[in-house]
């Protein structure tokens, strides 16, 4: 009899749009599409492979983008993650990625969202679509993104 083990690659993310005084004026919330990217990307992480760690949050105006896809649909900027945490206690099997959109990057009706190793939109590891977050010139965009390993 085969044992079947419950670890797998899942992910969160949390969208808060911010204007320019700091007041939150949208947030969104939801699961989101781990692609085969990340897959490989484990595995490479775990043989000490020299492949780059992750890295950069992207938004875009497109939709529809799989587990299969490589980058968003429709791009509109990468930023520079702000951070990037594990999680402890119950919570050690967690990933915490956070990354801010400025005032001024991104300007767009935004509608997906998705995590890569490089600056570029080529290397999507996780991705999310979701309504219309419509950025203007002097609003910021918070992104954090959880990547949970395992079963808790």
């Amino acid at each position: 009899m085969e044992k079947i083990d419950s670890f797998r690659i899942k992910g969160r993310v949390s969208l808060v749009l911010k204007d320019r005084d700091g007041k939150v004026k949208q947030m969104v919330e939801k699961s989101n599409t781990i692609t085969a990217l990340m897959d490989a990307h484990v595995a490479d992480q775990l043989s000490d492979s020299t492949d780059t760690a992750i890295g950069f949050m992207g938004v875009g105006t497109g939709t529809g983008q799989t587990s299969a896809s490589t980058g968003l649909a429709s791009a509109s900027a990468n930023v520079a993650l702000d951070s990037k945490t594990q999680g402890t206690a119950a919570a050690d099997n967690d990933v915490v990625f956070v990354a801010t959109f400025p005032a001024g990057t991104a300007t767009a009706a935004l509608t997906e969202a998705g995590i890569f190793d490089a600056d570029n939109n080529t290397t999507l590891m996780a991705y999310d679509d979701f309504d219309v977050i419509n950025k203007g010139a002097a609003d910021s965009l918070v992104i954090t993104w959880t990547i949970t390993f395992g079963a808790s």
